[in-house]
């Protein structure tokens, strides 16, 4: 079982940081596709991804298309607050993708929409000017889900 963080464009470094932490702690495989709003070099994602970064499974993609070309066989999840099924709603396999967009867009609907089967959303309530989750707490929601249905491997 393999359960994989993917984060289009991210933006936020803190939130990159803190997900690259709970990716560690998981044993989940964290993919970044450029081009990123930060440097990894920065203090704040240094500082929120604590000393873990050496433990950290990591892999970067400059571009949506050369990640998908280095992971023919994925099954992804698009996660979207414009998605009609729950992340609990979907039955994970053994080898899950789960891709968020960045901060402040999310992903491009030109991506959802040829996707549309694989789209998922975390529910919440529908208040016009809090619009989403914050992304590092979306990505910990998603993965504990997955993790969960996969009766925690390898955790005590």
């Amino acid at each position: 079982m393999s359960l994989h963080i993917v984060l289009l464009e991210p933006e936020i470094p803190q939130n990159t940081g803190n997900i690259a932490r709970t990716c560690v702690v998981t044993q989940t495989v964290l993919h970044i596709i450029g081009p990123m709003g930060f440097s990894l070099d920065e203090k704040a994602v240094r500082r929120s991804g604590l000393d873990y970064w050496d433990l950290l499974d990591f892999r970067y993609y400059n571009n949506y298309q050369e990640f998908i070309e280095k992971n023919p066989n994925a099954t992804i999840y698009y996660a979207t607050t414009k998605a009609k099924k729950a992340h609990s709603d979907i039955k994970y396999e053994d080898e899950a993708y789960i891709m968020f967009g960045k901060e402040t867009k999310g992903i491009p609907e030109e991506v959802l929409n040829k996707n549309k089967e694989y789209c998922i959303r975390i529910p919440m309530l529908n208040i016009e000017k809090a619009r989403s989750l914050n992304l590092s707490n979306s990505v910990a929601i998603a993965a504990y889900e997955v993790l969960r249905q996969w009766d925690y491997p390898g955790m005590r």
